[in-house]
């Protein structure tokens, strides 16, 4: 199989599992001509999907993998007990140098933990970071990291996500051969005022004031997250899955008020005919499967982990992110930031 864009994809993790897995697969090929995917788990529930795909078969390999690791399964277990597997043989080709990416919306607890320890951390990181986009105000996306990986943060920890998440966000919002402006990057804070907030978050804006390649702007507050000010925000696991589920809550209670006001007289489902291309859009916007696919950041190799909720449209998402950091080289270009980071600690 070729080396090049090469993926290797968990079909049996999630609610869903191959039947929305593999048709997004399928999807993916579709669209990019010079991919190839290795689909892992159980062959029986896998092939059924894969009898309609003419002319997709020269790049899809089919590796059967008997054992799933439930959504709910403890990560120490699921390493102990299921050697074999989909996650675990998945991410085994990206360890082989077989695929270049993996996808999956399996337990994360475990993917995180069987991650670091078959792929593992690039030097300089001590865990891997899980970072999303969020849409912001004026039209793009801001990253957010640290968004559940790690529950606690050091200020050093902190500082290595600041740097991870520049590196990022440059390399995939910018057009392949142009340069774009160095990210704008700020610690989530509860106040933008000096003496506020833990220890750590204090040290860690010590440490970003002092490098020179990080465009760092300084705290910002919860409420200026979705302003579009700041591409990357900062901050520990336990805050930023709060943030992150919160934000998600708010997103479908906004669309469910809308849906119902515009549902309720035949005055308003008038109205809502008359700006459905309005709401459509709306809905596309702020709807979180749009931005499916967290990358693990801070691995020797891409890891994307998709919702575990996702549908076809949302897991095809996911699996695009993973071509996409491919295709610019995102680890490379990390290990490069890190290892600048952590000599302008060791000279200061």
């Amino acid at each position: 199989m070729a080396n090049n864009k090469t993926l290797a994809i968990d079909c049996m993790g999630g609610d869903f599992g191959p039947s929305v897995i593999v048709p997004a697969a399928i999807q993916a090929l579709q669209a990019h001509s010079e991919l190839h995917l290795y689909l892992v788990g159980q062959e029986a529930q896998i092939t059924p999907y894969l009898t309609k795909v003419p002319g997709l078969s020269d790049r899809i390999q089919l590796l059967h993998a008997e054992e799933v690791i439930a959504m709910d399964e403890k990560p120490s277990r699921a390493i102990r007990s299921k050697p074999n597997s989909s996650m675990r043989k998945a991410l085994e080709l990206v360890k082989a140098g077989k695929a270049q990416a993996f996808v999956s919306a399996g337990n994360t607890g475990a993917l995180m933990a069987l991650a670091t320890l078959l792929i593992g951390t690039l030097p300089g990181v001590e865990r891997p970071a899980i970072v999303v986009e969020l849409p912001n105000r004026k039209g793009g996306e801001t990253h957010m990291l640290d968004l559940g990986a790690n529950i606690e943060a050091s200020a050093e920890q902190l500082a290595t996500y600041a740097a991870m998440g520049s590196v990022l966000a440059q390399a995939i919002s910018s057009e392949a051969g142009k340069a774009k402006r160095q990210p704008k990057v700020a610690l989530l804070n509860i106040g933008e005022e000096a003496i506020k907030g833990r220890d750590s978050i204090k040290l860690a804006a010590e440490l970003l004031q002092q490098q020179k390649d990080l465009n760092y702007q300084g705290y910002i507050e919860a409420n200026q997250i979705f302003n579009g000010d700041i591409d990357v925000i900062v901050c520990d696991g336990f805050t930023g899955n709060n943030v992150l589920k919160a934000s998600e809550g708010i997103t479908r209670f906004l669309y469910d008020q809308l849906k119902a006001e515009f549902t309720s007289s035949w005055r308003n489902k008038l109205a809502a005919l008359m700006v459905k291309p309005v709401l459509n859009a709306f809905k596309k916007r702020i709807n979180p499967d749009h931005y499916n696919g967290a990358s693990l950041l801070g691995l020797r190799e891409i890891v994307i982990k998709s919702h575990g909720s996702a549908d076809q449209k949302a897991t095809l998402a996911a699996i695009e992110k993973a071509i996409l950091e491919v295709e610019r080289q995102v680890p490379q270009k990390i290990q490069h930031q890190v290892a600048e980071l952590l000599q302008e600690q060791v000279t200061e």
